[in-house]
């Protein structure tokens, strides 16, 4: 079975990454699955960082 982009990039899978990306930025995971879902999965290593980028620092932080 070969490794999926998220296997290759030391991630689970997505659900992993998304979380994982959650926690590096500081925006809820609600937040990141809404961006995700906008955004589409070919966006998650280009498009979605961006959004957190732009986004981080705009929440308080909160226990995940």
């Amino acid at each position: 079975m070969s490794e999926n982009v998220y296997q290759k990039n030391g991630y689970e899978n997505r659900k992993d990454y998304l979380k994982c990306m959650s926690e590096d930025y500081g925006v809820p995971l609600e937040v990141v699955y809404s961006l995700a879902s906008v955004l589409g999965s070919t966006e998650d290593f280009d498009g979605l960082i961006n959004a957190l980028e732009d986004a981080e620092g705009m929440f308080e932080e909160e226990e995940f």
